[in-house]
């Protein structure tokens, strides 16, 4: 209960901030152009609000909703998700954002988008400037990497150092590195001292997002770094530094093989209805083989550790103003990694893979973390910027394209078209709300 309070905590500050930031994007170059405001509301508020205060002798109603679906700014003359048809009967005020020269009223739709995206280059260059960069070097990996049934058919091999993806080099072992991988004609390898280049075949990053093994890890060496005492290794005679061979007739090259066997093995209990397992285990020792049996206790665990790597960080620090050209590259990058996923948006698996606020929420730490908490705030910042400038009625890309429309064609769309227009894609987007949340109950029952 304490995780999701901290999580829910998280997630309702960050959707906050970043709804105040886009609304207030609209807010000031509306207000820059002297166009009425008449509401500037945090979450929606259908028949009634948490708190609302009109300043004296201001024109704008502020307020809280009880909808946490988002915010708005009512502004005066255009239709939006008020539906305020009866306002835009009326003759056209010089105050309204109707009466506006189209490149202003174009201004006051991406300022929201534009706020955004400037909030999450801000945040990411802050967070450079307080915590700077650390991060372990592929290339400082010695040990390799370990890789699953599907990488191993392509040609890849535990122990393989990764060097680049079409002879752009991998840094940094993240989402990106997979990406690039994925994404490429050919990788190159260093395989015992020698560049090895790789053919890939056509692959779906959502489809081998879903791999379990993962594509590819880290690879732990198959050494015991430490083990409990009570624990079945201890009881079976394992000790620190005992070398795993085998788990009965399954080779072992790394401790995540083993950790793997133990996952099959374990679910296979499972199966049975058993509550614990016993496995004859190969090791070695001073180079003397010996075969132990070793039970696991109640919870399936040998009560054991792996060799804990010892790779050297690489750490980049930045002052005040080297911050902000980092962050802004960081940003970007951020941003052309989430467009290039969006492609399997529209396929099956990534309909299925749609998720709501419990998902969103899930990508929160379990306690508080400040820099895990903005990291996912200008996370968001950067997908709300993206989404929200999509070409669909109801978002504000909704209302560029038909203002581009009118540049183009010098003539407005009739305010009916508009209305019409506004309503389905509120449809659509409310669809896709509820496919979302759905997604996450079936995630949580099943």
């Amino acid at each position: 209960m304490e995780t999701f309070l901290i999580r829910a905590l998280q997630l309702i500050l960050s959707l906050s901030l970043l709804v105040i930031v886009h609304e207030g994007g609209h807010f000031f170059f509306a207000r820059l152009f002297k166009i009425r405001v008449e509401k500037f509301y945090i979450f929606f508020d259908p028949w009634f609000s948490l708190f609302k205060f009109k300043p004296k002798n201001s024109e704008t109603e502020y307020g809280i909703g009880w909808l946490p679906l988002g915010g708005y700014c009512k502004i005066s003359g255009m239709i939006d998700e008020s539906m305020d048809t009866d306002q835009m009967k009326q003759p056209p005020q010089p105050w309204e954002f109707r009466s506006k020269p189209a490149w202003q009223r174009l201004l006051v739709m991406v300022g929201g988008v534009m706020m955004n995206f400037l909030l999450a280059l801000f945040i990411y260059s802050m967070l450079l400037f307080k915590w700077g960069d650390s991060y372990i070097a592929l290339g400082d990996m010695t040990y390799g990497m370990k890789f699953n049934e599907r990488a191993q058919d392509i040609g890849f091999r535990d122990g393989d150092i990764l060097v680049s993806a079409d002879g752009e080099a991998l840094e940094r072992f993240d989402m990106d590195m997979l990406r690039n991988i994925i994404e490429a004609r050919e990788v190159t390898v260093l395989r015992n001292g020698e560049e090895k280049q790789i053919l890939m075949p056509e692959l779906s990053l959502l489809e081998v997002a879903k791999d379990d093994p993962f594509f590819v890890e880290v690879l732990i060496p198959n050494v015991v770094d430490s083990v409990v005492a009570g624990g079945g290794f201890a009881q079976a005679g394992i000790q620190a530094g005992d070398s795993l061979i085998a788990v009965g007739d399954k080779q072992l090259n790394s401790w995540n093989s083993f950790a793997e066997e133990m996952g099959m093995l374990r679910t296979k209990a499972e199966l049975e209805g058993k509550t614990s397992y016993s496995f004859p285990l190969v090791y070695s020792r001073g180079g003397v083989r010996d075969t132990v049996t070793v039970q696991t206790d109640d919870a399936f665990l040998v009560n054991a550790y792996g060799h804990q790597l010892d790779y050297k960080p690489t750490v980049l620090k930045y002052n005040f103003f080297e911050s902000f050209p980092a962050g802004i590259m960081l940003g970007v990058n951020t941003l052309k990694g989430y467009v290039s996923d969006m492609q399997y948006v529209f396929t099956k698996e990534g309909a299925q893979s749609l998720g709501g606020f419990a998902t969103i929420g899930s990508i929160f730490p379990k306690v508080w973390d400040w820099q895990r908490f903005w990291e996912m705030t200008a996370f968001l910042s950067i997908i709300l910027a993206f989404m929200n400038i999509l070409p669909i009625p109801a978002l504000d890309g909704g209302h560029v394209l038909f203002l581009l429309y009118e540049v183009v064609a010098r003539r407005k769309p009739s305010d009916k078209f508009l209305e019409r227009a506004q309503v389905v894609g509120m449809f659509l987007l409310f669809a896709l709300l509820i496919w979302a949340n759905f997604n996450d109950i079936l995630r949580f029952v099943f």
